[in-house]
């Protein structure tokens, strides 16, 4: 398995991942050499039949139980035109062949087969990335960085290298290709991410996003998954879980982000211009949707029964949203380009983050909004805002 970082680190192809069953070498059984006497002296033994032999080695092994079939039958054939020995390891190769196939095709009909191959790969890939699963936290030899096949879960609550967020399914049955597999990864991750983690504002300024994606030789055994991975950027360990959705929010904090997220989408999908231009039609069709989201958020807050602590400072955010809803919308409706960034820069200053505070603390949610940028500017880039 390969780790990535969001960007990606450049290296070489890494031949890694989970190592194929092994079968140990069978030996191929013969007679015990020994010689008949009689009265014109040693005669030679009679040989026995090689296919018989395999015949049988193959029904006892149940392995490939259709070639034992075969062979059992092309060896009592045989047999019986050279007169040689073997006759009884034939049979029981016809036999326990027949059985081993009315067994796998019995399995293979009612999925036993399968369950068998999943609990074989399941105990193979202990302590190892394909053993992960979503809410896993661990510690890998190598940490974040470079290659590793190896990852150790361990309580969220102890040290630990990253804790998986999300799985990835990969399409197809062939090996996409590395740079396939990374972009993959870097647009699902990050977009499952806010599902894991819907209170954006708890999450430490150093964690990143990783992801563990399948190398060519574990591709042939299976793997098709990536995962997905929040780890700390400068390499340290993290301690406690960084998980809240609905396993662990309660329905006030849960109704309280879905609300949140509602607007916080609607940001996200500014117009990627960075310069005025003369058409900002674009840019008014988005400020008209963050208005009905800033509606929405508010509908949904207001149809809520929250607790009585959170009351007050619910109704007070109401009433800041009901002035942006209006800021948005003079800036949907502006008539050029210049009124245009004027009421769009209003109602970034109306759509402030630190109004919600409040009501973040009377929830016991986290009340630090993220930083948005180096030099501490207020209006955020695009997808960075969060209420």
């Amino acid at each position: 398995m390969r780790v990535v970082s969001i960007p990606p680190p450049a290296g070489p192809q890494h031949e890694g991942g989970a190592q194929p069953p092994h079968l140990p070498h069978q030996g191929t059984p013969g007679p015990a050499p020994y010689f008949l006497y009689g009265p014109y002296g040693p005669r030679p033994p009679v040989p026995v039949n090689g296919v018989a032999i395999a015949a049988l080695v193959l029904g006892v092994l149940c392995f490939l139980p259709a070639v034992g079939l075969v062979l059992g039958l092309i060896a009592l054939r045989q047999i019986k035109r050279r007169g040689e020995r073997g006759q009884g390891m034939a049979v029981a190769g016809v036999a326990l062949s027949s059985l081993g196939l009315a067994l796998w095709t019995v399995s293979l009909a009612t999925g036993v087969a399968a369950d068998v191959w999943e609990g074989f790969k399941d105990g193979a890939r202990a302590d190892s990335v394909l053993s992960l699963r979503k809410g896993d936290c661990f510690t890998s030899p190598g940490g974040l960085e470079g290659w590793t096949t190896e990852a150790a879960r361990v309580p969220c609550s102890d040290e630990h290298d990253g804790e998986v967020f999300a799985l990835v399914t990969v399409p197809g049955s062939d090996f996409p290709g590395d740079d396939s597999l990374v972009e993959l990864g870097e647009d699902r991750c990050y977009a499952l991410r806010a599902a894991y983690v819907m209170d954006a504002w708890s999450l430490p300024e150093e964690v990143g996003v990783y992801y563990f994606v399948p190398s060519r030789q574990s591709w042939r055994y299976g793997d098709r998954s990536i995962a997905c991975v929040l780890g700390r950027e400068d390499g340290t360990r993290l301690t406690g879980s960084l998980r809240s959705d609905e396993t662990t929010l309660d329905v006030h904090q849960l109704t309280y982000l879905e609300a949140a997220e509602v607007l916080n989408a609607a940001l996200d999908e500014v117009p990627g211009s960075d310069h005025p231009d003369d058409d900002v039609s674009d840019d008014r069709e988005w400020a008209g949707q963050v208005e009905e989201a800033v509606a929405e958020q508010a509908r949904l807050l207001r149809a809520h029964e929250w607790p009585k602590a959170a009351r007050g400072p619910v109704d007070e955010l109401i009433v800041d949203l009901g002035k942006a809803r209006v800021a948005w919308g003079r800036a949907a409706s502006a008539t050029d380009p210049d009124s245009y960034w004027i009421r769009e820069e209003e109602a970034w200053d109306a759509t402030d983050p630190s109004l919600s505070v409040t009501v973040r603390e009377a929830l016991r949610l986290a009340t630090s909004p993220p930083a948005y940028d180096e030099g501490g500017e207020q209006e955020p880039e695009a997808g960075e805002m969060q209420v």
